[in-house]
């Protein structure tokens, strides 16, 4: 199996800055896509960035200007960095790689990470 690790959630004011990373490790045969989602109790869980294998990259509107997400495929590893963070965007954050593990390499799959909270307050 993949295994997903995320790290730098917290509480910050409104106007200030965040850096989330996130870990793939375990049997990973390849990993295609890496993103992250967001979710509040209540809603769906939604996209917030994703980037390619390539280094492509697609934004939801609402983050679009204030947050950069980037990878390094050598450590299988993205990164999201956030500015100018809004009250709006308090949320659940969750690391998504879509892949394959060496079990069944023949199956792509998404892998999960935990989650880590990020709380935009004064």
């Amino acid at each position: 199996q993949v295994q997903l690790v995320e790290s730098g959630g917290g509480l910050v004011q409104p106007g200030g800055s965040l850096r989330l990373s996130c870990v793939a490790s375990g049997s990973i045969f390849s990993i295609n896509d890496m993103g992250w989602y967001r979710q509040v109790p209540g809603n769906q869980r939604e996209l917030v960035a994703v980037v390619t294998s390539g280094g492509g990259t697609n934004y939801a509107d609402s983050v679009k200007g204030r947050f950069t997400i980037s990878r390094d495929n050598a450590k299988n590893t993205v990164h999201l960095q956030m500015n100018n963070l809004k009250p709006e965007d308090t949320a659940v954050y969750y690391c998504n790689a879509r892949g394959r593990d060496f079990r069944e390499y023949y199956r792509t799959k998404d892998y999960w990470g935990q989650g880590t909270q990020v709380t935009v307050s004064s």
